[in-house]
């Protein structure tokens, strides 16, 4: 059992992610962080289930992120823990599972889509505990319901050039998609690409194990 004297707030936290989105949300939750990219090679990584494949990208961010901290083995059980944060979503629509778009012809194909109609979300947290090596991890999902979107703001959102970086081209936070959003079945956070309420159960787990 770890340390119990030690808390969330008191752990040094590390974000595995160069998502401006997820930066945003960790800092809103209150916490200090520094930040490391992981270049793995997302493609390789392939499974039939979304659940399953977004945990297996966010562990093998971790796993790319530990190899670069050139950590072999774990301190003292006492020591003041370190949690690294990894994490990856994607989005399913009509049952294929969408990832960043490769193209703009492609993050318009996307957006088009939702055009009053539905993307599901699904995103993965794996938190490791770098001072005993373990690791705590889940996934959530969520349901994001459109209004038709205008071919000009389609456009539009797609000149931008933002949307080639996230899943499935869905930013729900743009200014240009916000106002087209009925309705959000689970956590705008969650959406966004971490799930404030489940970052918060696993890194207390991380703690605990």
């Amino acid at each position: 059992m770890a340390n119990p004297k030690f808390k969330t707030k008191q752990a040094k936290i590390i974000l595995g992610s160069s998502s401006m989105a997820r930066r945003k949300i960790l800092a809103e939750m209150g916490y200090d962080f520094t930040v490391m990219s992981a270049d793995i090679d997302e493609k390789s990584i392939r499974t039939e289930k979304p659940e399953d494949l977004v945990l297996a990208l966010a562990e093998a961010k971790a796993d790319a992120i530990i190899s670069r901290l050139g950590i072999t083995g774990h301190k003292e059980e006492n020591a003041q823990p370190t949690l690294l944060i990894t994490a990856d979503t994607v989005v399913v629509y009509e049952g294929m599972i969408r990832e960043k778009p490769s193209s703009k012809e492609e993050a318009r194909h996307f957006i088009k889509g939702y055009s009053g109609g539905c993307a599901i979300v699904v995103g993965s947290i794996v938190i490791t505990n770098l001072t005993t090596g373990t690791k705590s991890r889940g996934w959530d999902r969520s349901e994001v319901y459109f209004h038709d979107i205008p071919d000009e703001v389609i456009d539009r959102l797609v000149d931008d050039g933002v949307t080639l970086n996230v899943a499935g081209g869905l930013m729900l936070e743009h200014p240009l998609t916000a106002p087209f959003v009925d309705t959000v079945v689970g956590t705008p956070d969650g959406v966004m690409g971490l799930s404030k309420s489940l970052t918060e159960k696993l890194l207390e787990e991380s703690l605990e194990s």
